[in-house]
């Protein structure tokens, strides 16, 4: 997993599959409440009429000078559940965005949030 210390210097990279090839743009990183680590990033896909927001983890994702690379493949990843540019993540659709990528989802203790966005 990749250093999150810097993620604000890195909206704008472009975002690549594992065969490096481009999905969209970087937005911002969502983080798992439950260990503060980042989780998810999105991604700014679609034409510049009808742009939307995806989300794909990031473990095991790479940063290079001018990207990050996510260990999914392009397909997948536009294919995944998103929101508006200007939208929020419904703490509802949290576990959809998890069983899209085949990974494990529960909320917090007491039904908080998992993911955070910074």
């Amino acid at each position: 997993m990749f250093e999150a210390e810097n993620i604000r210097d890195w909206r704008g990279l472009d975002v690549v599959d594992y065969d490096g090839r481009k999905i969209g743009t970087l937005e911002s990183i969502y983080f798992d409440t439950l260990t503060d680590r980042p989780a998810f990033a999105t991604v700014t896909i679609g034409l510049p009429t009808r742009r939307r927001l995806v989300f794909v983890p990031v473990d095991k994702a790479t940063v290079g000078p001018s990207y990050l690379k996510v260990t999914y493949d392009k397909s997948l990843v536009k294919d995944a559940p998103g929101i508006d540019p200007d939208g929020e993540l419904a703490a509802e659709e949290e576990g959809a965005v998890f069983a899209h990528y085949h990974l494990p989802y529960e909320p917090g203790s007491r039904g908080e949030r998992r993911l955070g966005r910074r």
